[in-house]
């Protein structure tokens, strides 16, 4: 069902986590290093076959990287400071970013069009392949189709719970994933549409990009 949920502003990231960042951060902490599976895909593609703590892993070092490094630009600097962090975006926050104000069905309109997302494919493209200036937030892209995207909202029914947001659900919890994928059919890249998987898949359809989240 329909809904109006007011969210307080945050930023989210233009594409979804690259195979070359991550591998920074393997590099650089050793997580998981002895499993190539994620790596195995040309550096500009979406990562996948990462797992949801494998993705907060990610967002919790690159925080700590910005805070650490003094060539962070100043407004990122600033947000930090007052306590904003790093994280997978509530489901909420994805569908904002991906509906905009006016609800679409698809990001860019009401129809789907591979001219703005990779779906319907055996495999997927290099992030910011499809650039959406008819998205409702220009720069973004990948939202729909390319890969799916881990959130850090638990699958619950709906209406949306601001509570349900906090990461600390029982470590059973199926976690919502979002946006659909290479291997889709137009109906599941549709904005709306939602999936779940546990916390410890590792699926090749299935990745993640970040937000920055107000305290």
């Amino acid at each position: 069902p329909q809904g109006v949920v007011d969210l307080p502003t945050f930023w989210i990231g233009r594409f979804e986590v690259t195979v070359a960042q991550y591998r920074a951060f393997v590099e650089a902490t050793g997580h998981r290093a002895t499993d190539p599976t994620p790596l195995q895909a040309p550096p500009d593609h979406p990562v996948t076959s990462v797992s949801w703590p494998d993705a907060l892993a990610y967002a919790r070092w690159l925080e700590g990287e910005l805070r650490a490094s003094a060539t962070t630009p100043a407004t990122l600097r600033a947000r930090l400071e007052e306590g904003w962090r790093l994280t997978l975006p509530s489901e909420a926050q994805w569908e904002k970013a991906a509906r905009g104000p006016d609800g679409r069905i698809y990001p860019w309109g009401s129809t789907p069009d591979t001219a703005f997302a990779t779906f319907g494919r055996r495999g997927p493209s290099p992030v910011g392949t499809h650039p959406c200036p008819a998205c409702p937030y220009d720069g973004l892209a990948d939202l729909s189709g390319n890969v799916w995207e881990w959130t850090r909202s638990p699958y619950q029914p709906y209406p949306f719970d601001p509570s349900d947001d906090t990461a600390t659900a029982d470590e059973d919890a199926l976690w919502v994933m979002r946006g659909g994928s290479f291997a889709d059919d137009a109906r599941n890249v549709r904005a709306a549409v939602r999936g779940g998987a546990d916390p410890g898949a590792r699926r090749p359809f299935l990745g993640f990009r970040l937000v920055l989240t107000p305290p």
